[in-house]
C-alpha cells in the first residue's frame, strides 16, 4: 500500500465486546522529540479487561483509544529525534493508545527490541515482563534459595514471574486452575489448585516456615491470607484486585483498601513488607528517573528471552478489526500467555 491510513479501535462506553468500534483516519504527524510506531503487535492485558466496565481505577474519560503496550517499527521521527531511529522495531508502554495501526510516542519511551525477536514474541513481555521483572528484582528482591508463591501462575504476568524467578534460583509454588498443573509441572513448578478450599492451609503444608515472597494479582479477601504465608523478612507484593473486575461501585475504593492494608502491614513491627505495585508509579514526579529504569528493566527482559530463562507465551494472534474475539479470547481464561493482536 503507497498510502496509509490510521486504523485504531475505540471504545465508546462500557459496552460487551463486539461494542469496539472500529474508526479509521490519517496517520498522525510526529512532533518535536515524538515518534510515530507503525504497530506490528499490541495485545489484550487484564487492564483493558476493567476498562470496558469502567472498572481501571485512573481510566481516562470514554470514548477513547485501548492497548496498553505495542511493539513496531518507526515509521517517522520528529525534530530532535535521532533520525537513525526510523526503521527501527521498539516496544513502548502506553497505557492507552496502542490498538492502532499508527502510535504516536515520545521518543524517549520507545525502547529498542534487540535483533531476532519478532514483535509478537515481545509484544508478550513488555507490560508483563516489565512488571514481573520490577516486583520481583526492585520489590522483592528474590535470590537463589527463597521460596515464593505466584498466585495465577499461568497468567501474562504470572508465567513470566514464574520464569524470572526460577532463573534467579528460587524455588516457585504457583495457584493455577487444575488444567494448568501439567504445564506447570513440567517447568518445575510445584502447582496449587486455587479452587479446593483453604488455599493458604495447602500452601503451608509445601512450606512450613513460611515463604520468602507472594505475589497476588487478586487481592479483595485472599491478600490476608497471602500476608500471613511470609516468612519474617518475606515480602508481600499485590498487583491488582482481579476478584473485583465483576463488582458494581466504586473502581478506586478497592484499590484505596488494598493501600491502607499495606500501609498497615508496614507498620507491624514483625519483619514483613508489603507493596502494592503499580507499573506507573513515581512517572509523574520523575519522568527521566522512570524512563530509565523501565529501559533498563524491558532490557533485561528481552536478554532473558534471548538467553532461553524466560518464553513468548503467545495465546492467540488476531487481527485489529477481530479485537472483539480476541477480547472474548483473553476473558475465557481459557488460554495460556497473551492475546495478541497484528494490524
Amino acid at each position: 500500500m503507497s498510502a496509509e491510513g490510521l486504523v485504531e479501535v475505540v471504545l465508546p462506553g462500557k459496552v460487551e465486546p463486539e461494542g469496539l468500534q472500529i474508526r479509521h483516519g490519517a496517520v498522525p504527524t510526529p512532533g518535536p522529540g515524538q515518534v510515530v510506531i507503525r504497530m506490528e503487535a499490541t495485545g489484550v492485558s487484564f487492564a483493558e479487561q476493567q476498562m470496558r466496565r469502567g472498572r481501571y481505577y485512573d481510566q481516562p474519560p470514554f470514548p477513547f483509544v485501548p492497548g496498553y503496550d505495542l511493539v513496531g517499527t518507526v515509521l517517522s521521527t520528529g525534530e530532535g529525534v535521532e533520525p537513525g531511529l526510523a526503521g527501527t522495531r521498539v516496544a513502548a508502554l502506553v497505557k492507552v493508545g496502542g490498538w492502532a495501526s499508527h502510535v504516536l510516542v515520545d521518543a524517549a519511551d520507545a525502547v529498542p527490541v534487540p535483533h531476532g525477536i519478532g514483535a509478537a514474541e515481545a509484544e508478550t513481555l513488555v507490560v508483563n515482563g516489565i512488571t514481573a521483572w520490577q516486583m520481583l528484582h526492585r520489590k522483592a528482591r528474590v535470590r537463589a534459595g527463597h521460596t515464593v508463591v505466584v498466585h495465577g501462575a499461568n497468567g501474562g504476568v504470572g508465567s513470566v514471574l514464574v520464569q524470572l524467578a526460577q532463573a534467579a534460583g528460587a524455588r516457585v509454588i504457583g495457584t493455577a486452575s487444575a488444567r494448568h498443573h501439567d504445564a506447570l509441572r513440567e517447568r518445575g513448578v510445584t502447582p496449587v489448585d486455587y479452587r479446593g478450599g483453604d488455599l493458604a492451609a495447602r500452601i503451608r503444608e509445601l512450606a512450613p516456615r513460611g515463604v520468602d515472597a507472594v505475589f497476588d494479582h487478586v487481592g479483595g479477601r485472599g491478600i490476608v491470607d497471602s500476608w500471613r504465608l511470609l516468612a519474617p523478612g518475606g515480602t508481600l507484593v499485590s498487583y491488582g484486585s482481579a476478584s473485583t473486575r465483576d463488582d458494581e461501585g466504586s473502581k478506586q475504593w478497592p484499590v484505596i483498601k488494598l493501600l491502607f492494608r499495606v500501609w498497615l502491614w508496614n507498620t507491624l513491627p514483625n519483619r514483613r513488607s508489603a507493596y502494592f505495585f503499580n507499573v506507573w508509579a513515581g512517572r509523574a514526579l520523575a519522568k527521566n528517573r522512570f524512563r530509565s529504569r523501565l529501559r533498563a528493566d524491558l532490557t533485561q527482559v528481552f536478554t532473558a528471552l534471548q538467553r532461553g530463562e524466560v518464553t513468548a507465551q503467545i495465546a492467540a494472534q488476531l487481527p485489529l478489526t477481530r479485537v472483539a474475539d480476541a477480547l472474548r479470547l483473553a476473558e475465557s481464561g481459557t488460554v495460556a500467555g497473551k492475546v495478541v493482536l497484528n494490524p
